[in-house]
């Protein structure tokens, strides 16, 4: 495979965990021990040139019972409350699901910081950033314009839009994107090779993923964390999220 790859048109294996790419994503992105890869995507997407990891402030949604409620990356800087998601399936709905994680994150955030909500004075608060980063097999272009106002049945005016970016991440697009970030480089990457070996080597997820970290260059900036935590990264792929049966337990 060359370092530059090709576009990941191929379908995943029977035994990939169809949640995989968003698990890894969060694994990489949403990471405390390694803010500076978060650091480096924000940077990318804003054109933005922030050095100090520790200007990020993660507070990603993990809540235990209500699965469906869980992001997968947000954060605050300066005065933006990011709030980043991975999809490998084109959901239109992404507008719906970020207004609802707005909320609990802003709830969250009113009550850290001790607002008052009822009082006569304005309550400063940081603003939205929705970013929607897709590598799915459907073709799309670069990026797209979602908004929530396109699932009203009438074109009566709303009092409420949420605009949500969805960028396309497979290999081979936004390359200048993914150049400006080396993790998310690194990311696309190897999503994009395990699946292609995958698919046209009629191969084990295991072996394909063993296989594409092996052939990663050296100068990709997360290699050394992915070798380091290859049985994770493993699990991540390979094990199902029974949902059913984890609530049935809660």
């Amino acid at each position: 495979m060359t370092r530059r790859g090709r576009k990941n048109t191929s379908k995943k294996g029977a035994d990939v965990n169809n949640e995989y790419r968003d698990r890894l994503f969060k694994f990489i992105f949403g990471n405390p021990n390694h803010k500076e890869w978060t650091l480096s995507l924000y940077n990318a997407v804003n054109g933005s040139s922030y050095t100090d990891e520790n200007d990020i402030e993660i507070n990603t949604i993990n809540d235990a019972v209500h699965m469906k409620m869980k992001n997968d990356v947000s954060f605050l800087i300066d005065d933006a409350l990011n709030l980043y998601e991975q999809q490998s399936t084109y959901n239109p709905n992404m507008p719906l699901r970020f207004l609802i994680y707005s909320g609990m994150l802003y709830d969250k955030y009113a009550r850290q910081h001790d607002l008052h909500l009822y009082g006569p004075r304005l309550q400063p608060i940081p603003t939205p950033k929705r970013v929607c980063f897709y590598n799915g097999k459907a073709e799309k272009e670069d990026r797209t314009i979602l908004k929530f106002t396109d699932g009203f049945p009438s074109k009566a005016e709303s009092d409420i839009e949420v605009i949500v970016t969805m960028i396309n991440i497979n290999y081979g697009h936004n390359m200048e994107l993914l150049e400006a970030c080396g993790p998310l480089n690194a990311y696309s990457w190897f999503v994009n090779g395990v699946v292609e070996k995958q698919t046209r080597d009629k191969i084990s997820l295991s072996r394909a993923i063993d296989e594409t970290l092996n052939e990663m260059p050296d100068d990709f900036v997360i290699k050394q964390f992915l070798l380091d935590n290859k049985a994770e990264v493993k699990r991540m792929c390979i094990t199902e999220y029974d949902e059913k049966r984890v609530l049935a337990q809660q």
